[in-house]
């Protein structure tokens, strides 16, 4: 077998600690830094090697991977006092896991190009359960040629895979998914409160709406998941699905849009996941719950 480039690997929350994982097992060796250094053994474990700093994860690879919470995550693990810009990149790549504004992906990779970095936007979907099968969703933006050199930890990664253009193009599908996933959960806490107060059981929907119009991912996994209340541990934080909507807010209104659902769920979902930043993202669901009657 060909042998496999060495990666670095930043960011090891819930969705970083999978790709991880599933990249060792791929036999790729990784470099890991996390902010909170007390995750790291969740990797290490499995062979993962610690490193005090991007800049010395920068060091020690070929591929730079990251998998943070927003832009300004982004920009330290680049351009803080110990950040990978430190560090002459030579023309290697980083590939860029994040969900961030597609105008900051453009001006992040502009400034890393100046220390010799190349940069490829690719933004993922699934969840850790995918993450850790490699059967993510990978929406790429960047220069054709360093997609090939992204491509063999792409591919250990995603069942599905699409170049959709320049720098940037990744992000904006991504926004995409995030407005019909952020909509959805939303919608689904609603369905959920709709079909309990008229007294039809919850656990048969998704199979009885099976093959028809309303069947989708978010009605057989997240609908699944409130009806069930599990929610701990968390599978994803409310404040990372709030960062993502407030983007397509953003986004939208940067393009001149004006997307009255897409506003709506944005508030909602935000005074939402302000009281309640580390819940799963699914528990939106708990605002609709009637109190139980003794």
């Amino acid at each position: 077998m060909q042998e496999r480039p060495r990666l670095g690997f930043l960011g090891i929350g819930i969705m970083g600690k999978e790709m991880v994982l599933r990249l060792l097992e791929a036999g790729f060796p990784v470099t890991v830094w996390n902010l909170e250094p007390e995750r790291l053994p969740l990797v290490t474990g499995a062979g993962a090697v610690a490193a005090e700093s991007p800049a010395a994860v920068a060091e020690s690879c070929e591929l730079l991977c990251q998998c943070v919470l927003n832009a300004a995550a982004v920009e330290n693990c680049c351009f803080g006092p110990e950040g990978v810009a430190k560090v002459p990149g030579r023309g290697r790549l980083v590939i860029d896991f994040s969900t961030v504004n597609p105008d900051d992906t453009r001006r992040i990779a502009a400034r890393m190009a100046e220390a010799g970095w190349r940069w490829i936007d690719a933004p993922v979907s699934g969840g850790p359960g995918p993450a850790r099968e490699g059967k993510l969703t990978i929406m790429v933006g960047g220069d054709p040629a360093d997609v090939e050199r992204a491509r063999p930890v792409l591919d250990a990664l995603a069942a599905n895979l699409t170049h959709l253009g320049p720098l940037g193009m990744g992000q904006t599908a991504k926004i995409a998914n995030q407005a019909i996933v952020g909509v959805g959960y939303v919608l689904m806490a609603e369905v959920l409160a709709l079909v309990e107060a008229a007294g039809l059981d919850p656990k048969v929907l998704p199979g009885a709406l099976a093959g028809g119009m309303a069947d989708s991912t978010i009605l057989r996994r997240i609908f699944t998941q409130q009806a069930a209340r599990d929610f701990d541990p968390p599978k994803g934080y409310a404040r990372q699905l709030d960062k993502d909507l407030l983007n397509v807010r953003k986004f939208a209104r940067a393009l001149g849009l004006e997307l009255p659902i897409v506003e709506a769920v944005v508030e909602r979902y935000h005074a939402w996941a302000q009281a309640n930043p580390m819940a799963d993202g699914a528990s939106i669901s708990r605002l609709y719950e009637r109190p139980r009657e003794d």
